[in-house]
């Protein structure tokens, strides 16, 4: 047993698929209805990584995008801003021209985006270009095909090379928890990931299959707090892929507080959604009317 499967063999999260369903379940009733409320919904609109990830995505779409993230501090100061803009690394340096909003950051995918199939020293080298442009976080995704093959020295490795080349800005991991499908994959990913030096670990690019999921949130979680537990180490968690309502902001936000506490919910330095269409959705519910401001 090689060090990898040492960490994995470990771990005490449970990986059974139908226990962690009745979990989710009695979560989401028991505890839901009680973080309905303004103060929750304004929290939640802070921890959004506002997103454009569209192949039509072009220099002046990507600079009006950042413009109304300007305008919003204007147009409604009682409320906190988004936590970051989200967008292709090419476009780095536009948004840092265009944002003049000191408290929101700029997020870049990088690493090959979203299938990380290309060489490591593109990956790393796409990671540095995006963080001297000025990315403050950098979304990259994990191996998959390695993972799969159980080449778990290779997964580690190249999240630990990418990790390095983010420097001081923040690497958060993708583990593409659709394609993953099970909790044991999940709780692997997540313990390879956070090893690694994941300072976020991550639910999904959102692109190639299928999105995010209550049952995958509650598995990365549990294995965030193990994590902590062992290293004292406080890795956040993003949950990104068909995140658009309200109420399902509310049920991450849940489960999230359930399994790791408050301590991971006082700002949004340890708690993030990756979204397009939940931000005029929630601003909606916020507001008590219908929005479309981004």
């Amino acid at each position: 047993m090689d060090k990898y499967q040492k960490l994995i063999a470990d771990s005490n999260v449970v990986t059974d698929d139908a226990v962690v369903a009745d979990k989710v379940k009695e979560i989401i009733a028991e505890h839901l209805e009680e973080n309905r409320r303004p103060e929750i919904l304004r929290y939640l609109f802070n921890t959004i990584d506002l997103t454009t990830l569209k192949s039509t995505d072009s220099q002046r779409s990507v600079a009006d995008f950042v413009e109304r993230v300007n305008a919003f501090e204007s147009e409604y100061p009682e409320l906190p801003n988004v936590a970051a803009v989200c967008i292709y690394p090419n476009f780095v340096p536009v948004a840092r021209t265009v944002l003049d909003v000191s408290e929101v950051d700029i997020c870049a995918v990088a690493g090959c985006f979203p299938s990380a199939q290309s060489f490591i020293e593109v990956k790393v080298a796409e990671v540095g270009l995006a963080v001297e442009a000025g990315a403050d976080e950098i979304d990259v995704v994990l191996s998959l095909g390695d993972f799969f093959d159980k080449d778990y020295e290779e997964v580690f490795d190249q999240l630990s090379e990418m990790k390095h080349s983010c420097r001081d800005s923040l690497c958060k991991v993708i583990l593409e928890t659709g394609a993953l499908k099970t909790a044991r994959n999940v709780r692997d990913a997540s313990i390879l990931a956070m090893n690694a030096g994941a300072d976020f670990i991550k639910t999904s690019t959102g692109k190639e299959n299928p999105g995010a999921s209550l049952e995958a949130a509650y598995v990365m979680c549990e294995a965030i707090k193990e994590y902590y537990e062992q290293t004292g180490r406080m890795v956040g968690f993003k949950v990104a892929g068909g995140v658009a309502t309200t109420d399902e902001a509310l049920a991450y936000y849940t489960v999230v507080k359930e399994v790791l506490g408050d301590k991971w919910l006082e700002t949004n330095e340890y708690f993030r959604i990756g979204a397009s269409r939940l931000a005029n959705n929630l601003l909606g519910d916020i507001l008590g009317r219908e929005t479309k401001f981004f």
